[in-house]
């Protein structure tokens, strides 16, 4: 009876020791460094089982060896599923990390940057070419429908999807602007404010400008002068889709375009393009400030003005140095090794 007992302790210790040592040597292999040399994005596809998942992991350089990865998935104590995606994979990354990266369901996160002022056809045409995105934008769009922003996008993510985070972004900036607006401002609804932001957007790059510029635009509407913006008028004539690289002429400014804000009083028929934040802040919260004109100052901002005297000696101003900047452009030779650039010409 003695011996019965003895064969059984041993028994009982030799299955406990191989057991031991086979969870040592699961753990040693799960938690060992992966083959991967240098981080890499894998792509998980859709619907994909273990063995398609293993094959493509194996595929990519990212594990040795398919049956380990299935084991893997077998005897995690805690099991999820694995989530389809684009995932990047550090350098060495163990089984064990591997098959928790790929249950988190932290997918690689992708950029799309719109800039300020595009128009919304140079906005579709961003989001058609952009990487990774996935079909057919069905979406009729209109001109101040989006906003300008940097957004975030997996792998996969349809390209309407994105179209429609922008539109919903734009509604509710704008509504929210709508909301806490300057009392007694002559703009009817949200979309008068839209398409003023939208004209601040194109006439001024410079942030400490935009609230003056608006304050401009609603002096004028207030006395129901025309607002005689060059980028209003521009629009109509290329309807968003392309610059129009020429100087506006006579003829352009006397059209009837419904854009042309040298010809029809108030505001344009519609938005320019699709203005960022800090545009539709400042339509909504203009400056306290009577100016009625603005020209171009020569140094990247622009000279306001009260009164048409002032206004035309700073026009005058402005022609100088245009002036001035194209006789030194004109007097400028390309200097040859051997003889010097020609002077410039006496003004």
């Amino acid at each position: 009876m003695l011996s019965y007992f003895r064969w059984v302790l041993f028994f009982v210790a030799l299955f406990a020791t191989l057991m031991g040592g086979a969870l040592y040597l699961g753990n040693s292999l799960l938690t060992a460094d992966g083959p991967l040399q240098a981080t890499k994005t894998v792509v998980i596809p859709r619907g994909a089982g273990p063995m398609t998942m293993a094959k493509v992991l194996q595929e990519e350089g990212i594990i040795d060896h398919t049956r380990l990865f299935r084991i893997a998935l077998m005897i995690d104590p805690a099991p999820k599923p694995i989530k389809a995606g684009e995932y990047e994979v550090p350098a060495r990354t163990s089984m064990r990390a591997l098959v928790e990266l790929l249950q988190s369901g932290k997918v690689v996160q992708r950029r799309l940057t719109i800039p300020e002022g595009m128009t919304t056809a140079e906005v579709v045409e961003l989001v058609r070419k952009a990487e990774a995105l996935a079909g057919e934008i069905t979406l009729d769009l209109k001109e101040g429908d989006l906003l300008p922003e940097t957004y975030f996008y997996s792998r996969d993510d349809t390209r309407d999807g994105l179209l429609l985070r922008m539109k919903e972004a734009m509604d509710k900036t704008l509504d929210a602007a709508w909301r806490k607006r300057a009392p007694g401002l002559p703009l009817a609804n949200r979309r008068a404010a839209l398409i003023l932001a939208s004209i601040v957007e194109k006439e001024t790059a410079i942030p400490a400008e935009r609230a003056k510029v608006a304050a401009v635009f609603i002096n004028r509407l207030r006395r129901r002068m025309k607002l005689e913006s060059d980028p209003t008028t521009i629009y109509g004539l290329t309807d968003g889709k392309a610059p129009l690289n020429r100087e506006l002429t006579r003829a352009d400014l006397q059209s009837n375009s419904p854009y042309n804000t040298y010809f029809v009083t108030g505001l344009p028929a519609g938005p320019i393009c699709n203005p960022g934040r800090a545009s539709i802040v400042a339509a909504t919260h203009p400056a306290r400030d009577r100016s009625l004109y603005f020209v171009a100052d020569g140094q990247g901002g622009h000279a306001f003005a009260l009164t048409l005297n002032e206004h035309n000696r700073n026009v005058a101003r402005w022609r100088e140095i245009q002036r001035e900047r194209q006789e030194q452009s004109q007097g400028q030779t390309p200097a040859q090794p051997t003889t010097p650039a020609a002077p410039a010409p006496s003004r």
